[in-house]
């Protein structure tokens, strides 16, 4: 598998991440954020961790007999596509200094799991590993250099292609479910709540 297909996501979700986070960055570069305001590393985490969890919502909510579901030949099946989430956690953050576990292989890993409670536990260690990982990176190592995938780009850079990436195939997700017949679980709570609230 081309790790270029890691970086295969839209222009206007890249542009929509910019523009929710250029608060963020114009108060790193002007000074000191307001009193309370999240810093960079904080919005990225919120976002990130939103992503997270309503993408870890869906791979419960998918019956197992739906993670080997693909729309068409050659495209990512179910369970290929929460894989291919937990290998970029994994692979990207190597290219700025973040290892990865023992064993983990950037190129076989989407492949390598079948079943959904291996998958499901994939999942939530990736994004663990990944998150610690941001956490732990200091202000000044967010602003080295860094180059992956052909592009020079930051530190911080590879935090943005991961935030997009989760939200990118957090769509094709609820995409899949919906073919599926399944309910995102956060919007079925939300119908359940207004029909619970109808006279």
């Amino acid at each position: 598998m081309s790790m270029r297909r890691i970086v295969a996501a839209p222009l206007v979700p890249l542009a929509l991440v910019a523009a929710l986070l250029l608060p963020a960055v114009c108060f790193a570069h002007d000074g000191a954020a307001p009193a309370g305001a999240p810093d960079v590393r904080g919005d990225l985490l919120t976002w990130i961790q939103r992503g997270e969890s309503e993408l870890a919502q869906l791979a419960d909510a998918m019956p197992e007999s739906t993670y080997a579901w693909r729309p068409g030949e050659g495209v990512r099946s179910v369970g290929e596509v929460f894989m291919h989430v937990a290998a970029a956690n994994y692979g990207v953050p190597t290219f700025i200094g973040v290892p990865a576990p023992a064993g983990f292989k950037f190129e076989t890993y989407e492949q390598s799991l079948t079943k959904k409670a291996d998958i499901v536990k994939a999942l939530h260690d990736s994004f663990a590993h990944m998150e610690a990982a941001l956490k732990a990176t200091s202000d000044a190592d967010l602003n080295k250099p860094a180059e992956f995938f052909g592009m020079k780009t930051t530190v911080r850079g590879a935090y943005f292609l991961l935030l997009s990436h989760v939200h990118e195939h957090l769509g094709q997700s609820i995409a899949y479910a919906r073919m599926n017949k399944v309910v995102p679980p956060w919007t079925a709570k939300e119908q359940a709540a207004a029909a619970q609230k109808k006279p």
